[in-house]
């Protein structure tokens, strides 16, 4: 027998730069005029956002002297899906995109895993700039490179790990949102807070006016905050070996209601609901004391979040789903679980818990 090793141990640089700030939206095409990222660009994004920010993007990148097009497809959890992402190929296919082009995702976390998740596998690979519009999109989904799509078994359950090439944070399209997508936005900071950052959450709780009123000041900290704890996690474990999993804080019990509900409540919302739940987990387990359960719970209270079970729902259908989670290992959940608000549980230096199905439906049961 002959064997013939094929040798490709690199480095490789996946280093990015994220920029917060007010009026960014603006830079962009000036940015790409000075140094350009490639022949032409695919904006993508959704039918909410494409009057709003995506066709002027288009006309500035357009009056730059940009070869660009707009891509769009309806906005909502619902369409974020292996159809959808052949559309958008076919879409990019039918207007002569090639590999010296790339892939401008501009909207929330929908459109951010959709067009990263097109940008990973178009032909085989293309560059992409993510510009998030949401509050959780802006702290979240934009920064760490999962890009995927929803498949009837769960959420991003196909997908791929695809660093953008740059992030744009304009605080200004928060403007736009309604209040219940701030808030769900907000879940998301509340989680960074609890899993690393205790000076975060009291920061959160003494700012609460100021943040729900979108003051500049507040708001570019708790976001500047968010990507740094996001960016020292992925930097750590870019592709969720143990340490990135602290970011799946609320996201087991979460995705599932999220699931069951068919996507009519909010991610940010789910979580919320995921982290009061997994708290009291922790608590259950002797790791959380309920002085901390009940901090958090107030917290999320007090920025307008859901924090109890939809009434429809029961544990038995809420533990199965958590079984077809993406980290899940052997047909069981694991949990991220706080030990403390600003730190989470270990065990053998592992952050993947794996939790008695009666212990989750003992507080499922009774989760207050």
């Amino acid at each position: 027998m002959k064997t013939i090793r094929v040798h490709l141990a690199k480095h490789v640089d996946h280093s990015y730069d994220l920029k917060i700030g007010s009026g960014l939206l603006s830079q962009v095409g000036q940015d790409l005029k000075n140094k350009p990222l490639a022949d032409r660009y695919a904006l993508i994004t959704d039918s909410e956002v494409a009057p709003i920010f995506g066709i002027p993007l288009l006309k500035d990148f357009q009056e730059k002297g940009l070869h660009a097009a707009l891509i769009t497809f309806p906005a909502g959890e619902e369409y974020k899906t292996r159809e959808t992402k052949a559309y958008i190929e076919d879409e990019m296919f039918r207007r002569g995109f090639g590999r010296d082009s790339a892939i401008i995702a501009l909207g929330g976390g929908v459109v951010g895993d959709m067009a990263g998740f097109v940008a990973a596998t178009y032909n085989r690979g293309i560059p992409y700039i993510q510009i998030p519009t949401t509050l959780l999109a802006h702290v979240d989904s934009s920064i760490g490179g999962k890009t995927a799509v929803d498949v009837p078994w769960g959420k991003n359950l196909v997908g791929a790990f695809y660093q953008p090439v740059a992030v744009y944070i304009d605080i200004d399209t928060l403007k736009t949102l309604p209040l219940r997508q701030i808030k769900a936005g907000l879940a998301e900071i509340v989680k960074y807070a609890v899993i690393q950052d205790r000076s975060l959450f009291d920061y959160l709780q003494e700012n609460q006016e100021k943040i729900l009123n979108l003051e500049s000041e507040p708001i570019i900290y708790i976001i500047g905050r968010c990507c740094e704890i996001k960016a020292y996690v992925v930097e750590q474990d870019e592709r969720e070996g143990d340490l990135r999993k602290i970011l799946n804080y609320g996201h087991t019990i979460g995705h599932a209601i999220e699931a069951l509900c068919h996507y009519r409540i909010l991610h940010g919302e789910g979580v919320a609901i995921g982290m009061t739940i997994e708290s009291r987990i922790s608590q259950e387990l002797g790791y959380l004391t309920g002085e901390e359960v009940r901090r958090q719970r107030s917290l999320l209270e007090a920025f307008g979040l859901p924090v109890t079970l939809p009434s429809h729902l029961n544990p038995q259908e809420i533990i199965q789903a958590t079984t077809l989670d993406k980290k899940a290992r052997g047909g069981k959940a694991e949990y991220v679980l706080p030990r403390k608000i600003g730190e989470m549980v270990t065990i053998n230096g592992r952050y993947g818990i794996r939790v008695d199905d009666e212990i989750v439906r003992k507080v499922l049961s009774h989760p207050h």
